[in-house]
Protein backbone atom coordinates (compact mmCIF):
# COMPACT_ATOMS: atom_id res chain seq x y z
CA UNK A 1 0.00 0.00 0.00
CA UNK A 2 2.83 2.31 1.12
CA UNK A 3 4.55 1.38 -2.33
CA UNK A 4 1.71 2.58 -4.47
CA UNK A 5 1.39 5.90 -2.73
CA UNK A 6 4.64 6.15 -2.98
CA UNK A 7 4.78 5.66 -6.98
CA UNK A 8 1.95 7.79 -6.78
CA UNK A 9 3.83 10.74 -5.50
CA UNK A 10 6.77 10.51 -7.94
CA UNK A 11 3.74 10.58 -10.49
CA UNK A 12 2.66 13.75 -9.54
CA UNK A 13 6.24 15.14 -9.24
CA UNK A 14 6.84 14.14 -13.10
CA UNK A 15 3.97 15.80 -13.54
CA UNK A 16 4.58 19.16 -12.26
CA UNK A 17 7.97 19.09 -13.56
CA UNK A 18 6.67 18.34 -16.87
CA UNK A 19 4.58 21.17 -16.39
CA UNK A 20 6.56 23.69 -15.66
CA UNK A 21 7.66 26.39 -18.20
CA UNK A 22 10.80 27.24 -19.44
CA UNK A 23 11.15 30.32 -17.22
CA UNK A 24 11.13 28.37 -14.12
CA UNK A 25 13.75 25.68 -15.42
CA UNK A 26 15.77 28.40 -16.27
CA UNK A 27 15.04 30.20 -12.77
CA UNK A 28 16.03 26.87 -10.83
CA UNK A 29 18.94 26.23 -12.64
CA UNK A 30 20.02 30.03 -11.95
CA UNK A 31 19.76 29.31 -8.19
CA UNK A 32 21.37 26.09 -7.78
CA UNK A 33 24.36 27.53 -9.66
CA UNK A 34 24.49 30.54 -6.79
CA UNK A 35 24.28 28.37 -4.38
CA UNK A 36 26.88 26.11 -5.57
CA UNK A 37 29.59 29.58 -6.18
CA UNK A 38 28.43 30.13 -2.61
CA UNK A 39 29.37 27.32 -1.28
CA UNK A 40 32.49 26.53 -3.29
CA UNK A 41 33.43 30.17 -1.99
CA UNK A 42 32.78 29.94 1.52
CA UNK A 43 34.95 26.26 1.40
CA UNK A 44 38.66 26.64 2.87
CA UNK A 45 41.82 26.29 0.82
CA UNK A 46 40.28 26.89 -2.60
CA UNK A 47 43.17 28.23 -5.31
CA UNK A 48 42.93 29.80 -8.23
CA UNK A 49 43.12 27.09 -10.44
CA UNK A 50 39.72 25.80 -9.05
CA UNK A 51 38.06 28.73 -9.65
CA UNK A 52 38.92 28.48 -13.37
CA UNK A 53 37.20 25.11 -13.52
CA UNK A 54 33.94 26.32 -12.67
CA UNK A 55 30.96 27.28 -15.18
CA UNK A 56 30.89 30.72 -13.69
CA UNK A 57 34.04 31.69 -13.29
CA UNK A 58 34.71 30.39 -16.99
CA UNK A 59 32.10 32.66 -18.13
CA UNK A 60 33.69 35.25 -16.22
CA UNK A 61 36.84 34.92 -17.52
CA UNK A 62 35.37 35.22 -21.36
CA UNK A 63 33.66 38.17 -20.69
CA UNK A 64 36.80 39.95 -19.37
CA UNK A 65 39.05 38.95 -21.84
CA UNK A 66 36.64 39.99 -24.45
CA UNK A 67 36.22 43.43 -23.35
CA UNK A 68 40.01 43.58 -22.55
CA UNK A 69 40.39 43.17 -26.38
CA UNK A 70 38.12 44.81 -27.47
CA UNK A 71 39.48 47.69 -25.25
CA UNK A 72 43.05 46.89 -26.92
CA UNK A 73 41.20 46.95 -30.58
CA UNK A 74 39.47 50.46 -29.66
CA UNK A 75 42.73 51.73 -28.44
CA UNK A 76 44.66 50.79 -31.26
CA UNK A 77 42.41 52.49 -33.72
CA UNK A 78 42.48 55.27 -31.82
CA UNK A 79 46.21 55.42 -32.31
CA UNK A 80 46.32 55.10 -35.96
CA UNK A 81 43.72 57.74 -36.02
CA UNK A 82 45.77 59.96 -34.42
CA UNK A 83 48.74 59.38 -36.07
CA UNK A 84 46.48 59.73 -39.78
CA UNK A 85 45.92 63.32 -38.54
CA UNK A 86 49.43 64.46 -37.34
CA UNK A 87 50.41 63.32 -40.94
CA UNK A 88 47.62 65.46 -42.24
CA UNK A 89 48.48 68.56 -39.87
CA UNK A 90 51.81 68.17 -41.49
CA UNK A 91 50.94 67.82 -45.01
CA UNK A 92 48.93 70.81 -44.39
CA UNK A 93 51.68 72.73 -43.07
CA UNK A 94 53.75 71.61 -45.85
CA UNK A 95 51.11 73.20 -48.39
CA UNK A 96 50.02 69.80 -49.49
CA UNK A 97 46.39 70.42 -49.36
CA UNK A 98 45.34 67.45 -51.45
CA UNK A 99 47.82 65.09 -48.86
CA UNK A 100 46.23 66.54 -46.71
CA UNK A 101 42.61 66.05 -46.66
CA UNK A 102 43.12 62.41 -47.41
CA UNK A 103 44.47 61.97 -44.39
CA UNK A 104 41.93 63.68 -42.33
CA UNK A 105 39.21 61.90 -44.23
CA UNK A 106 40.95 58.16 -43.07
CA UNK A 107 41.67 59.70 -39.95
CA UNK A 108 37.38 60.43 -39.50
CA UNK A 109 36.94 57.47 -40.70
CA UNK A 110 38.67 55.60 -37.77
CA UNK A 111 37.38 58.02 -35.37
CA UNK A 112 35.11 60.55 -36.44
CA UNK A 113 36.08 62.88 -33.23
CA UNK A 114 39.17 62.59 -33.41
CA UNK A 115 40.02 66.34 -33.61
CA UNK A 116 38.90 66.65 -30.11
CA UNK A 117 40.38 64.07 -28.80
CA UNK A 118 44.08 64.74 -30.07
CA UNK A 119 46.31 66.42 -28.07
CA UNK A 120 49.75 66.94 -30.41
CA UNK A 121 51.69 65.05 -27.93
CA UNK A 122 53.51 61.91 -28.83
CA UNK A 123 55.25 59.55 -26.70
CA UNK A 124 59.21 59.42 -26.78
CA UNK A 125 58.92 55.94 -29.25
CA UNK A 126 56.86 57.43 -31.31
CA UNK A 127 57.51 58.49 -34.66
CA UNK A 128 57.63 61.91 -34.28
CA UNK A 129 55.21 63.58 -36.11
CA UNK A 130 53.60 64.86 -32.79
CA UNK A 131 56.86 66.03 -32.00
CA UNK A 132 57.66 67.90 -34.94
CA UNK A 133 53.93 69.73 -34.73
CA UNK A 134 54.84 71.02 -31.52
CA UNK A 135 58.01 72.33 -32.73
CA UNK A 136 56.19 74.20 -35.67
CA UNK A 137 53.87 75.50 -33.21
CA UNK A 138 56.66 76.54 -31.07
CA UNK A 139 57.57 78.59 -34.84
CA UNK A 140 54.63 79.74 -35.07
CA UNK A 141 54.02 81.61 -31.97
CA UNK A 142 57.44 83.13 -32.72
CA UNK A 143 56.64 84.32 -36.29
CA UNK A 144 53.16 85.72 -35.05
CA UNK A 145 54.41 89.08 -36.84
CA UNK A 146 53.45 88.60 -39.91
CA UNK A 147 56.23 91.26 -41.66
CA UNK A 148 59.35 89.12 -39.91
CA UNK A 149 58.40 86.48 -41.32
CA UNK A 150 57.80 87.21 -44.68
CA UNK A 151 61.06 89.81 -44.63
CA UNK A 152 63.06 86.20 -43.34
CA UNK A 153 61.76 84.44 -46.65
CA UNK A 154 62.77 87.47 -49.07
CA UNK A 155 65.81 86.07 -51.58
CA UNK A 156 68.78 87.30 -52.43
CA UNK A 157 69.90 87.32 -56.20
CA UNK A 158 72.98 89.07 -57.18
CA UNK A 159 73.49 90.92 -54.40
CA UNK A 160 69.91 92.80 -55.07
CA UNK A 161 67.24 92.23 -53.08
CA UNK A 162 64.08 90.79 -54.58
CA UNK A 163 60.79 91.60 -53.13
CA UNK A 164 58.67 88.90 -55.35
CA UNK A 165 59.23 86.10 -57.87
CA UNK A 166 57.44 86.25 -61.14
CA UNK A 167 55.17 82.76 -61.53
CA UNK A 168 55.33 82.81 -65.51
CA UNK A 169 58.25 82.39 -67.23
CA UNK A 170 58.30 86.02 -69.59
CA UNK A 171 60.28 87.90 -72.18
CA UNK A 172 58.75 91.29 -70.61
CA UNK A 173 60.67 92.78 -67.41
CA UNK A 174 58.58 91.69 -64.29
CA UNK A 175 57.97 94.71 -61.48
CA UNK A 176 60.59 93.23 -59.19
CA UNK A 177 63.20 94.22 -61.52
CA UNK A 178 62.34 97.71 -60.55
CA UNK A 179 64.93 99.17 -57.55
CA UNK A 180 62.79 99.75 -54.00
CA UNK A 181 62.80 103.74 -54.38
CA UNK A 182 60.86 102.85 -57.39
CA UNK A 183 58.49 100.77 -56.17
CA UNK A 184 58.04 102.88 -52.52
CA UNK A 185 57.25 105.70 -54.58
CA UNK A 186 54.30 103.57 -56.80
CA UNK A 187 53.17 102.68 -53.36
CA UNK A 188 52.76 106.75 -52.35
CA UNK A 189 50.84 107.45 -55.54
CA UNK A 190 48.28 104.48 -54.47
CA UNK A 191 48.21 106.39 -51.05
CA UNK A 192 47.71 109.84 -53.24
CA UNK A 193 47.14 112.82 -51.11
CA UNK A 194 43.81 111.83 -50.73
CA UNK A 195 45.14 109.15 -48.07
CA UNK A 196 43.45 105.63 -49.51
CA UNK A 197 44.97 103.21 -47.10
CA UNK A 198 42.33 100.99 -48.12
CA UNK A 199 43.98 100.69 -51.47
CA UNK A 200 47.24 100.10 -49.51
CA UNK A 201 46.21 97.50 -47.89
CA UNK A 202 44.10 95.70 -50.49
CA UNK A 203 47.69 96.33 -52.58
CA UNK A 204 49.66 94.38 -49.71
CA UNK A 205 47.56 91.12 -50.36
CA UNK A 206 49.01 90.79 -53.78
CA UNK A 207 52.20 88.86 -52.83
CA UNK A 208 54.83 88.98 -49.58
CA UNK A 209 56.58 91.82 -51.13
CA UNK A 210 54.35 93.85 -51.17
CA UNK A 211 53.07 93.32 -48.20
CA UNK A 212 56.57 94.25 -46.53
CA UNK A 213 56.18 97.27 -49.02
CA UNK A 214 52.71 98.12 -47.90
CA UNK A 215 54.40 98.03 -44.63
CA UNK A 216 57.06 100.61 -44.79
CA UNK A 217 56.74 103.22 -41.54
CA UNK A 218 57.44 105.76 -43.48
CA UNK A 219 54.31 105.42 -45.43
CA UNK A 220 52.39 105.59 -42.15
CA UNK A 221 54.14 108.11 -40.71
CA UNK A 222 53.67 110.57 -43.04
CA UNK A 223 50.11 109.95 -42.72
CA UNK A 224 49.70 110.02 -39.27
CA UNK A 225 51.59 113.65 -39.70
CA UNK A 226 49.02 114.49 -42.34
CA UNK A 227 46.34 113.86 -40.06
CA UNK A 228 47.26 114.72 -36.75
CA UNK A 229 50.17 117.15 -37.54
CA UNK A 230 52.35 117.96 -34.39
CA UNK A 231 50.84 116.10 -31.87
CA UNK A 232 51.85 112.81 -33.29
CA UNK A 233 55.54 113.22 -32.85
CA UNK A 234 55.71 110.28 -30.72
CA UNK A 235 54.49 106.62 -30.95
CA UNK A 236 53.42 106.34 -27.30
CA UNK A 237 51.44 104.42 -26.40
CA UNK A 238 51.09 102.67 -29.94
CA UNK A 239 53.67 100.50 -31.20
CA UNK A 240 53.88 101.40 -35.18
CA UNK A 241 52.63 104.26 -36.85
CA UNK A 242 50.21 102.06 -38.89
CA UNK A 243 48.69 101.06 -35.26
CA UNK A 244 48.18 104.86 -34.36
CA UNK A 245 46.51 105.70 -38.26
CA UNK A 246 44.12 102.54 -37.31
CA UNK A 247 43.42 102.96 -33.71
CA UNK A 248 43.44 106.40 -33.20
CA UNK A 249 40.27 108.54 -33.33
CA UNK A 250 40.20 110.96 -36.05
CA UNK A 251 37.79 111.73 -39.44
CA UNK A 252 37.91 109.48 -42.49
CA UNK A 253 38.32 110.96 -45.42
CA UNK A 254 37.31 108.39 -48.14
CA UNK A 255 32.85 109.54 -47.99
CA UNK A 256 31.18 111.78 -46.87
CA UNK A 257 29.35 112.11 -43.28
CA UNK A 258 25.06 112.43 -43.74
CA UNK A 259 22.83 113.10 -41.46
CA UNK A 260 18.52 113.72 -42.38
CA UNK A 261 16.15 116.11 -40.52
CA UNK A 262 12.57 115.28 -40.79
CA UNK A 263 10.18 118.03 -39.36
CA UNK A 264 6.52 118.12 -39.19
CA UNK A 265 5.53 122.14 -40.01
CA UNK A 266 2.29 123.56 -39.39
CA UNK A 267 1.29 125.80 -42.50
CA UNK A 268 -1.46 128.83 -42.92
CA UNK A 269 -5.62 128.07 -42.06
CA UNK A 270 -7.67 128.52 -45.09
CA UNK A 271 -9.65 131.36 -46.28
CA UNK A 272 -12.59 129.85 -44.67
CA UNK A 273 -11.15 128.86 -42.10
CA UNK A 274 -12.44 124.65 -42.35
CA UNK A 275 -8.78 123.38 -42.40
CA UNK A 276 -5.23 124.24 -41.92
CA UNK A 277 -2.39 122.55 -43.82
CA UNK A 278 0.45 120.25 -42.38
CA UNK A 279 3.77 120.16 -44.16
CA UNK A 280 6.30 117.19 -44.15
CA UNK A 281 9.46 119.00 -44.25
CA UNK A 282 12.93 117.02 -45.21
CA UNK A 283 16.61 118.10 -45.36
CA UNK A 284 19.95 116.54 -45.90
CA UNK A 285 23.48 117.87 -44.17
CA UNK A 286 26.41 116.79 -45.88
CA UNK A 287 30.18 117.05 -44.27
CA UNK A 288 33.06 116.22 -46.66
CA UNK A 289 37.09 116.52 -44.62
CA UNK A 290 39.91 116.83 -46.89
CA UNK A 291 43.34 115.37 -45.30
CA UNK A 292 44.42 118.84 -45.67
CA UNK A 293 42.16 120.58 -42.87
CA UNK A 294 40.07 121.53 -45.41
CA UNK A 295 36.08 120.66 -45.02
CA UNK A 296 33.08 121.40 -47.06
CA UNK A 297 29.51 121.36 -45.25
CA UNK A 298 26.22 122.07 -47.52
CA UNK A 299 22.69 121.71 -45.83
CA UNK A 300 20.19 120.95 -49.13
CA UNK A 301 16.74 119.22 -49.51
CA UNK A 302 18.11 117.32 -52.31
CA UNK A 303 18.60 113.36 -52.30
CA UNK A 304 22.21 112.08 -51.61
CA UNK A 305 22.38 110.30 -54.99
CA UNK A 306 22.72 113.80 -56.68
CA UNK A 307 24.38 115.94 -54.34
CA UNK A 308 27.57 113.26 -52.81
CA UNK A 309 29.15 113.65 -57.04
CA UNK A 310 29.40 117.28 -56.71
CA UNK A 311 31.36 117.04 -53.15
CA UNK A 312 34.39 114.78 -54.68
CA UNK A 313 36.61 118.64 -55.29
CA UNK A 314 36.59 121.50 -53.02
CA UNK A 315 36.22 123.25 -56.76
CA UNK A 316 32.27 122.51 -56.77
CA UNK A 317 29.96 125.09 -58.46
CA UNK A 318 27.25 124.05 -55.81
CA UNK A 319 26.40 128.12 -54.55
CA UNK A 320 24.96 127.23 -51.25
CA UNK A 321 28.26 125.01 -50.07
CA UNK A 322 29.92 126.59 -47.27
CA UNK A 323 33.87 126.37 -47.23
CA UNK A 324 35.97 125.82 -44.11
CA UNK A 325 38.91 124.26 -41.78
CA UNK A 326 38.81 121.83 -39.02
CA UNK A 327 40.73 120.80 -36.57
CA UNK A 328 40.96 117.67 -33.82
CA UNK A 329 40.66 118.16 -29.95
CA UNK A 330 41.17 115.44 -27.43
CA UNK A 331 40.38 116.07 -24.13
CA UNK A 332 40.58 114.62 -20.86
CA UNK A 333 38.05 112.61 -21.12
CA UNK A 334 39.29 111.09 -24.23
CA UNK A 335 36.57 112.19 -26.07
CA UNK A 336 37.51 113.26 -29.54
CA UNK A 337 36.27 116.09 -31.08
CA UNK A 338 35.66 118.14 -33.77
CA UNK A 339 36.09 121.92 -34.07
CA UNK A 340 35.28 123.73 -37.54
CA UNK A 341 35.06 127.21 -38.77
CA UNK A 342 32.99 127.48 -41.87
CA UNK A 343 32.08 130.53 -44.62
CA UNK A 344 30.13 131.18 -47.49
CA UNK A 345 32.07 131.28 -51.04
CA UNK A 346 32.87 134.58 -51.63
CA UNK A 347 31.14 136.09 -54.59
CA UNK A 348 32.00 138.96 -57.07
CA UNK A 349 29.37 141.49 -57.54
CA UNK A 350 29.48 143.11 -61.03
CA UNK A 351 29.75 146.72 -60.90
CA UNK A 352 26.30 148.48 -61.89
CA UNK A 353 27.64 151.17 -63.72
CA UNK A 354 24.11 152.63 -64.44
CA UNK A 355 23.73 154.70 -60.91
CA UNK A 356 27.09 154.92 -60.37
CA UNK A 357 26.65 159.10 -60.27
CA UNK A 358 23.39 158.30 -57.88
CA UNK A 359 23.83 158.42 -54.01
CA UNK A 360 23.19 155.44 -52.41
CA UNK A 361 22.92 154.87 -48.82
CA UNK A 362 26.21 152.76 -47.22
CA UNK A 363 25.22 149.48 -46.44
CA UNK A 364 27.93 148.25 -43.54
CA UNK A 365 29.82 145.23 -44.29
CA UNK A 366 30.14 141.99 -42.60
CA UNK A 367 31.85 139.05 -42.37
CA UNK A 368 30.00 135.88 -41.69
CA UNK A 369 31.02 133.01 -40.13
CA UNK A 370 29.57 129.74 -38.41
CA UNK A 371 31.43 127.49 -35.56
CA UNK A 372 30.55 124.18 -35.43
CA UNK A 373 31.59 121.53 -32.70
CA UNK A 374 31.29 117.86 -33.28
CA UNK A 375 31.80 114.59 -31.49
CA UNK A 376 33.59 111.98 -33.10
CA UNK A 377 32.74 108.88 -31.90
CA UNK A 378 31.97 104.66 -33.29
CA UNK A 379 28.53 103.04 -34.43
CA UNK A 380 28.06 99.08 -35.15
CA UNK A 381 31.03 97.47 -36.58
CA UNK A 382 32.65 100.36 -38.13
CA UNK A 383 34.85 102.73 -36.48
CA UNK A 384 34.76 106.79 -36.59
CA UNK A 385 31.51 107.12 -38.32
CA UNK A 386 29.16 109.18 -36.02
CA UNK A 387 29.37 112.87 -35.37
CA UNK A 388 27.10 114.63 -32.17
CA UNK A 389 26.47 117.54 -32.55
CA UNK A 390 27.51 119.99 -29.62
CA UNK A 391 27.74 123.11 -30.56
CA UNK A 392 26.68 125.27 -33.72
CA UNK A 393 26.57 128.99 -33.94
CA UNK A 394 27.32 132.20 -36.31
CA UNK A 395 29.87 134.89 -35.76
CA UNK A 396 28.85 138.06 -37.37
CA UNK A 397 32.10 140.66 -37.84
CA UNK A 398 31.41 144.20 -38.60
CA UNK A 399 34.34 145.57 -40.87
CA UNK A 400 33.48 149.49 -39.78
CA UNK A 401 33.51 148.85 -35.96
CA UNK A 402 35.65 145.32 -35.90
CA UNK A 403 33.25 144.23 -33.34
CA UNK A 404 31.50 140.76 -33.38
CA UNK A 405 27.83 139.47 -32.97
CA UNK A 406 27.57 135.42 -31.93
CA UNK A 407 24.54 133.82 -31.91
CA UNK A 408 24.00 130.10 -30.45
CA UNK A 409 21.81 128.02 -31.51
CA UNK A 410 20.47 125.45 -29.54
CA UNK A 411 21.15 121.61 -30.29
CA UNK A 412 18.10 120.20 -29.95
CA UNK A 413 16.47 117.16 -32.20
CA UNK A 414 16.91 118.96 -35.09
CA UNK A 415 20.83 118.19 -34.93
CA UNK A 416 20.48 114.97 -35.82
CA UNK A 417 23.81 112.79 -35.87
CA UNK A 418 25.70 112.58 -39.01
CA UNK A 419 26.93 109.18 -40.20
CA UNK A 420 29.74 108.27 -42.80
CA UNK A 421 29.00 106.90 -46.34
CA UNK A 422 31.71 105.54 -48.11
CA UNK A 423 32.71 106.86 -51.72
CA UNK A 424 34.55 104.62 -54.06
CA UNK A 425 34.70 107.59 -56.78
CA UNK A 426 36.41 109.91 -54.29
CA UNK A 427 39.56 107.85 -54.24
CA UNK A 428 39.34 106.25 -57.52
CA UNK A 429 42.10 108.83 -58.98
CA UNK A 430 45.23 109.94 -57.47
CA UNK A 431 45.90 113.31 -58.51
CA UNK A 432 49.43 114.05 -55.93
CA UNK A 433 51.77 111.16 -54.29
CA UNK A 434 51.55 110.81 -50.58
Amino acid sequence: MAEAEEDCHSDVRAEDDENESPAETDLQAQLQMFRAQWMFELAPGVGSSNLETRPCRATKGSLLKAADTKGKQELAKEEKARELFLKAVEEEQNGALYEAIKFYRRAMQLVPDIEFKITYTRSPDGDGVGNSYMEDNDDDSKMADLLSCFQQQLTFQESVLKLCQPELESNQTHISELPMEVLMYIFRWVVSSDLDLRSLEQLSQVCRGFYICARDPEIWRLACLKVWGRSCIKLVPYTSWREMFLERPRVRFDGVYISKTTYIRQGEQSLDGFYRAWHQVEYYRYIRFFPDGHVMVLTTPEEPQSIVPRLRTRNTRTDAILLGHYRLSQDTDNQTKVFAVITKKKEEKPVDYKYRYFRRVPVQEADQSFHVGLQLCSSGHQRFNKLIWIHHSCHITYKSTGETAVTAFEIDKMYTPLFFARVRSYTAFSERPL
